[in-house]
This record gives C-alpha cells, structure tokens and sequence, in this order.
C-alpha cells in the first residue's frame, strides 16, 4: 500500500465525524424562539410619552442673612455684659517683670515638683538651663502669661494676648506638662 492508500484510510473516519456533526447542527432548535419573536411582532407597537415639560427655575432673593437665625437663642443681657468686660481687659503693663517673661511660654519645660515649708512649687527649666521655682500668681512667657492652677504633672497658665482688633485683647489657656530631662 501507497502512502496514499493510507492517508485516505485515515482521512475517512475523520470526514464522516464531521459530516455526522454538520447534520446533528442542521436541526432546527430555535423554533421556540422564532415563534416568540413572530409573536411578538404581531402585535401593535406602544406610543412614547412626550418628554414633560420643564417649569423655569425662579430663583429666590434671601433677604434675612442679618436677622437671627431661628435656631440661634436670643441675645442674653449677662453675655452683653461679660463681652463688656472682655472689652476692658488688657495686661498691666505697669507691673515689675518676672525673669521667665523674658522666654516664649513654648521653650519653659516643667521638670518637677516639690512642697517646701508648707508650699507647693513647680519646677520651670528655661531655654539656658536654669531651674526656676513658681507658684500660683507667678507669671511666665511673653505674652503675660499667670499661673492659675499647679499639679504633679502640669501648670495651667492663662496668656492675655491681642485679639487682632484694635486694643483689643483676649485670655488664652495654656498648659505645660512636666517631661523628663
């Protein structure tokens, strides 16, 4: 036998496979869906609603931006009076300074504590490295800071600073917390 002879052997059960294949596709399976659509299309066809119609926009004019606000509570006359005082604060610049004036409250560090005779004593380092004792009433830092409170860990102090108006001058609470050395 050829070499011919054998492709053809070969090449025969191939051919009838597919030619088996083609005849199984030749099967009409999209009767179910042809009958749908020629249902479908049998019937009238709807209408679309106009697109409605768009009312101008008007635009309002609020004209009560410098009225009170409605959930804002009314002007209380012992507020009037304590803005009045705020107005009338300002530091005493005819005082005596206190050394630690002379360095921003930022750059003082609390490094201890102690009572001595009764009274209590915070301990101050100063950018320099000195230690300052003070107490309540002292005052340190620039912007005339006064110590109002003294803890273990912390001094409270209250700095009377400009308000950005002018003359004008408001109270700003300030702590120093106690760091390691």
């Amino acid at each position: 036998m050829g070499c011919e002879q054998r492709s053809m052997r070969l090449l025969a059960p191939i051919l009838a496979a597919a030619l088996t294949a083609l005849a199984g596709c030749t099967d009409d399976g999209f009767s179910d869906l042809d009958a749908f659509m020629a249902e479908k299309r049998a019937k009238p066809g709807g209408t679309i609603e106009p697109i409605p119609t768009v009312k101008a926009y008007e635009p309002f004019a609020y004209s009560a931006t410098t009225l009170r606000g409605p959930f804002d509570r009314p002007v209380d006359i012992r507020k009037l009076a304590a803005l009045s005082a705020k107005a009338a604060l300002r530091p005493d610049n005819n005082r005596a300074k206190e050394y630690l004036e002379r360095f921003t409250l930022d750059s003082l560090l609390m490094v201890g504590s102690l009572k001595r005779a009764g009274q209590d004593w915070t301990l101050i380092r100063d950018p320099d490295g000195g230690i300052h004792r003070v107490q309540v009433g002292n005052f340190l830092g620039r912007d005339h800071g006064k110590i109002l409170e003294m803890g273990d860990t912390f001094v409270a102090v209250v700095e009377i600073v400009p308000d950005g108006t002018e003359d004008g001058w408001v109270e700003r609470p300030r702590t120093i917390e106690l760091t390691g050395m």
